[in-house]
Formats: C-alpha cells, structure tokens, sequence
C-alpha cells in the first residue's frame, strides 16, 4: 500500500461544491425537501468525491438523481450490498455512478459518492425527503436544515460506526432556499433564524403562501423555519390516494390516512404539578461542552450554560421529592450512589458539585451511565424522570435507544440537544422511545427556559390511554401503521398514520375516534373522512407512514431473540417499494449510456477545507480556534482520484475574540460577572424562601441598610425578603418568567404557609421601595 501524506491549502485545493439550493414545500404538519448540489471536478484528472452530510432523523429519503449536461440518471432503490457491488464494478470499469446510503449507526447521517467525474465536468445532484416537521412551545411548526454535523465520538476499542468528519469554518458555497406553505388553516405568520425575503400570500384566506431566503446567504449555521397556524389545535385527518402503478394490495397502492393529534390542555390542568418524583440530570462533560454556545461575542460555553441550567433546575423542585446528578464523558460519576431526597443540605451539596462541573471527562459515552441509572431501584409514589444534556455527539445511537425504549415503563426521558450539530437520531430518539420530550439549543437560544418547560412537562399531567377506533363501510377495514402512543404532553402532537383497505359501494366516507385521558378526565375527538381521495399529494403521507414501519421493523430487528433475516426482507421489500432510503438499502443510479469510459489511476484523498477542533479523547483536554493541516491520503486502487470532502458541516469554532490560539485553563480566568437573576435564584432556600441579608440587597441594586430599614416591625425579615423578591422577579425579570416560575411558586407557597400578618403593608412597603405597583394576586399570595 502506497501511503502519502502532505499540507494543502484552501486555495490551492478548492471544494468542488459551489451552490447548494433547496425547494421547501410545507402542506399543513409536514413537508416535502428538495435539494441540488452543483459539483464541478477542478483537478486534472478524473475524480471520485464521497461526501458525509448530515438529514433530520426523521426524514424519509425518497429521491436521488444526478445531472451530467443534458443527461438525468435517476436512482433506484435496493438492497445494500448489492448497491454498493453495482456501484464498484461500475466505477472500477470507468463508468459515472453515484450512490447515496444511510449510516448504519445513525439514521441522521447519509454518505453520497459521486463516481468518475471527467476533468472540468460539471454535476448536480439532487435529493428529496419528505419530514414531519415539529411543534414547538409556542405553537410553531418548526422546519431545521441543518448545517452542521459533529464529529462522532467513539471510543478506541469500538467497531467502526458513523463516518468520521471533520470541520469548516469558512463555507465556499451558498444556500437559496424558496419556500412554499399551502395549510387548510390561515397562516397567521412565518420566521426564520436567517433573514428572508417579505412574506408573500397567494391567496385570499391565507392558507396559501410563498417566502425566499434572502439572497448570499452563507449556509454556516442552520437555517430554521417557524411556521404559525391560526387553530392549531384543531384535529384533522387527512386522507392520500395510493399510485396506480403500485402492487395490488400494498402500501403504495391502498389510500394512507394521516391523523394529526394536539391536544390543547385546559388552565385547570396547566396549574396543577406533583410534588413528588425522582429528578436525574445526565450532563455531558466531554470535551465538545467546552465549545460557545454560539458566534456571538456574549456567548457562554456549553458547560457554562449546563451549569447555571442546574442551578434553576435544583432551586425548582418540589420539597420532598428525590434528586441525582451525573455527569458523563469516557466515564461516568454521580453526585451520590443513588438519588436522595430533596432538602437542604442535599440541595447545597448539589449546588457546590455544579460550581466546580467542567468539560473534562474526555470523550462522549452515554450508554454506561444510562445503564447505571436503569439499574437503580425506583422510589415507590416517586416516577422517576430522567434529563440529559448532551451536544450528541455519539457513535451508537442506536444502541442508546433501544436500552431507553427496554425501560419506557419505569420512567420518562426528556432530552436536551446543546448547540447546532446535536444528533437529532439522539435528541428526538431519547424522548420518543422514553415517553417524553425533546428540545434543541441552537444559535441565541437560551437554555433556561426550555428546560424548565420540560420541567413543567414532568410535573404536570399528561394525555394517555390514548385509543383509535375506525368505523368504514363494510368490505372495507383500516390497518393502524404507527406504533401505540403512550403519552402526550402539553404541547406535543401526534401524527397517526393509517392504511385503508378493500373497496365498498356503500357510502364514501369513514369515521376515526380517538379518545384519551387526561387528568382522570376523558376526552373523545371524532373526525370524518374521505374514502375517495382525488388530489395528487405527490405521496408524501405514503412515504412518511413507510418511514414509521421501517423504523419499527429496524428497532424490531435490534431486539433480542428477534428473526433478523425475516425483518430485513420485510425492510427492504417496503423501502424498495416505496422508495426511500432505510438502513438495508441504497440509493444506486448508473450511467449505462455514457458513450465513452473515464480513464486514469485513482486515489483517495480527504481535503478538509479547516479543521477548527482538536479534542482527545483520553485527557479530555482541548484547543480551540486552532487551524490543523489539510491531509491527504493516496489509496492503492488505480481508479480516479476519490476525494472525501465533508460538506455542510461547519463545526462552530470554540474561539475566543481574537484568533489566536486558546488552551483551557481554570485558574488564569476571572470570575465572570453573575446575572442578576441567578444570583437571585442562587440565594433561595431549599423551602423557597429568602433570608434578608446583604446579598439579597446587592441583587437589588440597594444597600442592606436600605432594604432593612423599609420593613415593617411586625414582618419577620424573611417574609419581608421573600416579597420583596417576588415583586423584583415580576417588576424586572417578566420576561424571564418561563426561567423563574417555580421558584416564585415555591415562595408564594411558604409565604402562604407564614403568619399573613401585615402581608398587605408588605407588598405595599415592597412596591414603594421598588417604585412600582405590584399586586398580591399577580405575587400568588
């Protein structure tokens, strides 16, 4: 084997993709994706360039062709190896041949290899998938192009897993993105992470609308979509006509029916959270943490955030209730050998542990500590709810899954994904398989109040003994796709795919009951629907449905005692049949009419464009804002020049304001100033009251003296505090209020619980001292 190895620059080896552009086409709860790639070969010899990029996890890939001139050869789907066999043969006898597969690990990350571009030959490639595109807390559907793809971490002794990547900080290409939405509810308005053009309806009800990416944009952060409907909650089922061309009695071929469920929880029910359960925090102490949150100049370290996340999270929760805290890298430690009850001297302990908490823990390994966790007994009258913060970047995704669906019935999982780049297979995996909820940090983002809202997710009631009856014609029946939901929160929503079968004269439409519970309380929605469908959906509904069978079949198939080779015939049949892409398969498109072959030796070379991070996975020690070295490998098949160029995976450099190099150290950096709001949050007591003291007053902007002498005599002086605290959150912080709520809760409620003596005069002393005008009922006293 001949190996060779050398330094190239940007300049001197250009990235041969220059344009991505993408068509988005929104319809009600999910979307259609179209995106092309322009390549062009700029060596002199011919080339093969595999490129690693990254897709949401719950895309379904249903499209993959390429353009070379006038000439579209568009792919088929099959079985895998067979794919890649075809795809080799091709290549090594000179033939242009392209490939598209999805990792094995991990379903968000997608390898394509170009084959045997010719000198100066152009390419475009262009991919489809269609997506369900989630509900964010306030009502928006939210669409993700993500840009970012993190490297993997996977320790030294484990097999080869998802493909190792690495990092650009300057993108040589641009992003256009049009965008179309056509809702049977009014669009009510549409934002972005990233400057778009004005908003353009097309229609007098406003269900029909159009917007562009503003022009030049650099695709080096991910471009987010919000979508607002105005009756949101609305049930709706929607009902897809099968392909004509498809087999008799398959998928593809009977109608699809989407159920798109909302519930909309009622004040009476949003007021009401437990006191008791088992809190676990999982955070991430691998090296990655020690990257910012995002380009901004104010932008905390990942670690950073984690920690003052923890310290609203250990000043919320309910007295009486049982708390742990581990935190994982190469190893895993906790802050006790198992979760202990919440008082405080647990709590102080706790809060000591997460002042000293740093990205130190080498490596990202997830799996051990979760084993540990599930191997503790539960608390009788205490569900136990498990928190994990990680920038996911693991290798066996998969594997983390299925051990977090084995304990779906001892506990819920919510799931936090901290800057752009999280694995979104990881992120939404976690909180699916273990009945709870997943949010990602990205950009401005604060952490803060998104994982309080989980935490109100977890304290409050949710929707479950959810069942779906169908009543349709005789000779007809409905076979129920998607797998059993277990639980909804407030603010989750469930798409329910369904296959309609046979034919009936009767009549031409059919009825879907679906009914929950929710806090004791049933609730019964009853939607009818077409059994005729006419208009072209373009198969979205079929595809997706084939999407949840095929990630249940792939699940099915990880199961112990399961029969492999029988579930991996059943996926690749359906994925073939449906054409989209599925762990057994590929996307395989040959130029058989190529009138003459490409010649020459072939190499292989990776030619990163930067490569802004360097972590070791033993030490967990790390630099960053360092450029390393291009490297470039030779193989020893006497093919093209293949070049391994990772593409849309801009790694977020780790820099400080200036560009010189930065190595971690604790000691040579100054405290940074405290937000006001926690060092507010850092004073309560465990019983959520306050002390009056100096410190308090600092928060305030006064001196102790000041906040003394304006209490009443008979007010003891932690009453006093507590109001006086109360008023500050309400009068200063409104806007914060998502970050503060339980601990203002757990106030009102111990002064609820105090002599109420002069409590009037006290909120009357508070607001003069304040300058503001604070009521008793806005404070819950």
């Amino acid at each position: 084997m001949v190996n060779c190895c050398g330094l190239v620059s940007e300049k001197n080896e250009p990235v041969p993709l220059k344009s991505i552009s993408v068509e988005l086409q929104i319809k009600d709860h999910v979307a259609s994706v179209c995106s092309s790639l322009q390549y062009l070969n700029e060596e002199d010899r011919p080339l093969e360039a595999v490129f690693v990029f990254p897709l949401p996890a719950e895309a379904a890939v249903c499209h993959f062709s390429a353009k070379i001139g006038d000439q579209e050869i568009v792919a088929e789907v099959q079985e895998k190896q067979s794919a890649r066999d075809q795809y080799d043969d091709a290549v090594s006898s000179g033939q242009q041949a392209f490939l598209l597969e999805e990792s094995e690990e991990s379903s968000d990350v997608f390898r394509l290899s170009v084959g045997c571009l010719s000198p100066g030959q152009n390419a475009s490639i262009t991919i489809i998938y269609v997506i369900e595109l989630s509900v964010q807390a306030d009502e928006a559907l939210r669409f993700c192009l993500p840009a970012v793809l993190n490297p993997r971490y996977k320790p030294a002794a484990s097999p080869a897993g998802v493909p190792e990547v690495s990092s650009t900080s300057v993108i040589p290409y641009t992003l256009s993105l049009s965008v179309e939405v056509i809702s049977s509810d009014r669009i009510s308005r549409l934002l972005s992470s990233c400057p778009l053009e004005p908003l353009q309806y097309l229609d007098k009800q406003h269900c029909h609308a159009t917007v562009n990416l503003s022009a030049g944009h650099r695709f080096d952060k991910d471009v987010e979509l919000f979508v607002y409907y105005e009756n949101s909650h609305q049930p709706t089922a929607v009902v897809e006509a099968g392909s004509s061309v498809a087999q008799s009695g398959s998928l593809m071929a009977d109608p699809a029916l989407m159920i798109s469920l909302y519930p909309e929880f009622p004040a009476s029910v949003m007021s009401s959270l437990a006191s008791r359960g088992e809190f676990v925090f999982v955070v991430d102490r691998s090296g990655s943490m020690d990257c910012k949150m995002h380009h901004g100049n104010d932008a905390q370290m990942r670690i950073e955030s984690a920690r003052d996340t923890l310290l609203l999270l250990l000043k919320s929760l309910p007295m009486g209730c049982y708390f742990n805290i581990y935190g994982f890298g190469s190893h895993f430690e906790s802050f006790f050998p198992q979760s202990v009850v919440y008082s405080e001297d647990t709590m102080e302990e706790a809060l000591k542990r997460v002042k000293s908490m740093n990205a130190d823990m080498g490596g990202t390994e997830i799996l051990r500590p979760l084993k540990h966790i599930y191997s503790q007994p539960c608390y009788p009258d205490h569900p136990r709810q498990i928190f994990i913060f990680t920038d996911g970047e693991v290798w066996n995704t998969k594997e983390v899954l299925d051990l977090v669906k084995a304990h779906v019935y001892s506990h819920r999982c919510f799931s936090f994904g901290i800057g752009e780049g999280a694995s979104t297979a990881l992120i939404t995996g976690m909180a699916r398989e273990g009945s709870g909820h997943a949010q990602f940090i990205t950009g401005t983002d604060r952490m803060q109040p998104k994982v309080m809202q989980s935490l109100r997710f977890a304290l409050q009631p949710a929707v479950d003994n959810i069942s779906v009856d169908w009543a349709v014609p005789k000779g007809m029946k409905v076979d129920m796709l998607s797998p059993p939901i277990n639980t909804l929160f407030q603010g989750q929503r469930a798409l329910i795919y369904a296959q309609i079968k046979g034919r009936s004269s009767e009549k031409k439409e059919g009825a879907v009951t679906v009914k929950y519970r929710l806090k004791d309380q049933p609730v019964t929605n009853q939607l009818q629907f077409t059994l005729e469908p006419t208009e072209d959906t373009g198969m979205t509904i079929h595809r997706l449905a084939a999407r949840s069978v095929i990630r249940s079949l792939e699940m099915e198939e990880r199961a112990e005692g399961a029969d492999t080779e029988n579930i991996r015939s059943r996926v690749v049949e359906l994925s073939v049949q449906a054409r989209i892409s599925s762990v057994h398969t590929a996307f395989i498109a040959v130029n058989k009419d190529s009138k003459q072959t490409v010649k020459g030796a072939l190499l292989q070379r990776r030619v990163p464009v930067q490569h802004m991070m360097a972590s070791m996975h033993g030490g967990g020690r790390r630099m960053c804002g360092m450029a390393a070295p291009m490297l470039m490998q030779c193989s020893a098949r006497s093919r093209a020049p293949r070049m391994d160029i990772n593409y849309a995976i801009p790694m977020r450099a780790c820099m400080m304001q200036s560009n010189s190099m930065r190595i971690e150290s604790d000691s040579d950096e100054a405290e940074p100033q405290k937000d006001p709001l926690l060092q507010l949050v850092s004073l309560q007591k465990a019983e959520g009251f306050w002390e009056l003291n100096a410190s308090l007053a600092a928060v305030f902007g006064k001196t102790e003296d000041e906040v003394t002498n304006q209490k009443a005599a008979q007010v003891d002086g932690s009453v006093w505090a507590t109001v006086l605290a109360l008023i500050w959150l309400n009068t200063y912080k409104s806007d914060q209020q998502d970050e503060w709520q339980f601990v203002a809760m757990k106030a009102a409620s111990w002064i609820r619980s105090q002599k109420r003596d002069g409590l009037s005069q006290c909120v009357c002393d508070g607001n003069a001292l304040f300058g503001c005008q604070v009521t008793e009922d806005t404070l819950g006293i």
